[in-house]
């Protein structure tokens, strides 16, 4: 093995650090998280059923291939900012989001069986909206 320094290294490859990413915030996560689903806004993603009937362990543990989650799961960038894996309790607690908040991005009561990924990001934006004292007190609410 040979020793190259930095500048060696960043002429053969791209070179990312995961500290520029572990420092998003909740919004920047949830924005990253839309634009990867707006990628490829036709594809069609597996919607979860039922989430609200779930128990608390067993919603939690609830993943799908070809979800949403899995979509956000998928990214580097999301990993290396703390994104465990592809369940909904992870999904929950990595991008701060209510039951009832991540219930309407990906439960099959709003669109069947799948969901096309840009209704799965325009559901995921919409929880980045708005910035008054209404939403801020609905965050603490929910969470």
């Amino acid at each position: 093995m040979k020793h190259q320094t930095i500048d060696q290294l960043h002429a053969v490859a791209k070179i990312e650090t995961s500290a520029a990413y572990s420092a998003m915030t909740r919004n920047q996560r949830l924005e990253r998280w839309a634009e990867l689903l707006e990628q490829h806004p036709e594809r069609c993603l597996a919607a979860f059923t039922g989430t609200e009937y779930l128990h608390l362990e067993e919603r939690a543990s609830l993943r799908g291939d070809g979800s949403a989650l899995a979509v956000a799961f998928d990214d580097p960038v999301l990993r290396a900012s703390g994104l465990k894996d592809d369940t909904y309790g992870e999904a929950r607690r990595f991008f701060k989001l209510s039951d009832w908040q991540l219930h309407e991005i990906v439960c099959d009561c709003h669109v069947g069986a799948t969901m096309k990924a840009h209704w799965a990001a325009a559901r995921v934006r919409k929880t980045l909206g708005g910035n008054g004292f209404l939403t801020w007190l609905k965050q603490r609410i929910m969470y």
